[in-house]
């Protein structure tokens, strides 16, 4: 069992190393002084440079390969600060020329919103408010000019009913009286014809 597990154990570090080197030389493969990025050129001169002492001998022909692509890569990052540059000018202006239409389009809404709180009245601008609480004042004012109406109007109509009542009174206190008066003005007529036919009697029988 222990062989086993050695044999195991050994085969997994053979694997490990094998992967790993491997890995290197696909790395290596990879550097190129004709592709890739100017890193990954720098590494392949480096990475293929032969050894002397603390130096490295490298070849010309590639110092100049690797200066002609380093050149042709800063023109690139230059020609891209440039179209950059226009870029961002460009959209600067556009910024611009967007906060100008932005406050135009602002003044105008305060004009419109100025427009839209005031109200004309009697010729005189006035905000809504203000035309609200005119508004709500000569309604109060007319509310209490009616309730004061219908007041008068109410006390008119109870004295008006109150002065025909006692009017009725009057003439039915009147009505009563002239019966009164009528009834004593017959009995008044009957005493004085009775008292004639007695005069008359008496004096037929003398």
């Amino acid at each position: 069992m222990k062989c086993i597990k050695y044999l195991l154990v050994i085969a997994v570090l053979l694997t490990c190393s094998f992967t790993a080197f491997s890995q290197n030389n696909t790395e290596e493969d990879e550097l190129s002084l004709d592709k890739g990025s100017i890193d990954n050129q720098f590494e392949y001169v480096i990475t293929r440079s032969n050894n002397y002492q603390d130096f490295k001998v490298v070849k010309k022909t590639w110092l100049y390969t690797l200066k002609a692509h380093t050149i042709d890569s800063l023109k690139a990052v230059h020609n891209d600060l440039a179209d950059t540059k226009i870029l961002v000018d460009t959209q600067a202006k556009e910024i611009s020329d967007l906060k100008s239409s932005l406050e135009s389009t602002q003044a105008n809404l305060e004009n419109t919103r100025s427009e839209k709180d005031n109200i004309g009245l009697f010729g005189a601008q006035m905000s809504k408010g203000s035309y609200k609480t005119i508004m709500w004042l000569i309604i109060g004012c007319l509310l209490a000019l009616l309730a004061l109406f219908i007041y008068k109007f109410n006390n008119s109509n109870a004295i008006t009913r109150q002065a025909k009542k006692n009017l009725a009174d009057i003439e039915e206190e009147f009505e009563e009286h002239r019966k009164t008066a009528v009834e004593r003005e017959q009995k008044v007529r009957r005493q004085l014809q009775d008292e004639i036919n007695k005069q008359k009697t008496t004096k037929g029988n003398k």
